[in-house]
């Protein structure tokens, strides 16, 4: 007997034409918690991690902001900003 009755929530975001936009909204927010906690941990703030970035803290904001699209390039200046590296996979 099956449990679940229906097609997996991703078909239906697949059929609607949203499961790109999704994953992506997703993916970011993930990135952007991982910022976050490494801020937190390192102490450091938004002005703070603005000067390392050398750029204005509206942009720091539109960054962790995972409403907001981001380039990998920008990715990366953040991750290194906190002396991390970006690592990105196909899975």
């Amino acid at each position: 007997m099956k449990k679940y009755i229906g097609s997996k929530f991703d078909d239906f975001l697949e059929e609607e034409g949203l499961l790109e936009e999704a994953e992506s909204i997703a993916a970011k927010r993930v990135f952007v918690f991982q910022l976050e906690k490494e801020m937190k941990k390192q102490k450091v703030d938004k002005s703070t991690f603005a000067q390392r970035l050398q750029t204005s803290r509206s942009a720091v904001n539109r960054i962790l902001d995972p409403e907001c699209p981001s380039t990998l390039k920008t990715f990366g200046k953040a991750a290194r900003a906190l002396g991390k590296n970006l690592k990105i996979s196909l899975v």
